[in-house]
């Protein structure tokens, strides 16, 4: 896997984060999180995406062993992934907001294009 931001978690909580990230993105379509976030939520809902693409069984059991949530992966192989069929990568957009009031954390919103 490619280098993670470690995102001031532990190990554990930050892939449990991650996991819970990409799995809204999917369901939802789009989320606010912070940039940092966003970037690497990006790297990993592409590669989901990607595996989509391929349609058969290994990648489908790969998917499953990242997002718990079968419905997601469900919508991710008949719907989102023949969306983005004649597309090559890219899938994400990001959007900056701006700093969040409170503590200042420059937000972002995430979405599919």
């Amino acid at each position: 896997m490619a280098k993670l931001r470690k995102l001031g978690r532990p190990t554990d909580h930050r892939k449990a984060m991650l996991r819970n990230l990409v799995t809204s993105l999917l369901r939802e379509g789009r989320i606010e999180t912070t940039v940092t976030r966003a970037k690497e939520t990006r790297k990993l809902a592409e590669k989901m995406i990607t595996l989509g693409k391929k349609g058969d069984l290994h990648s489908r059991r790969q998917v499953l062993a990242y997002i718990y949530d079968e419905t997601v992966v469900k919508e991710l192989f008949d719907e989102i992934a023949p969306k983005y069929e004649d597309r090559n990568g890219g899938y994400t957009r990001i959007m900056k907001l701006g700093p969040r009031r409170g503590d200042g954390s420059e937000m972002a919103i995430i979405e599919l294009v």
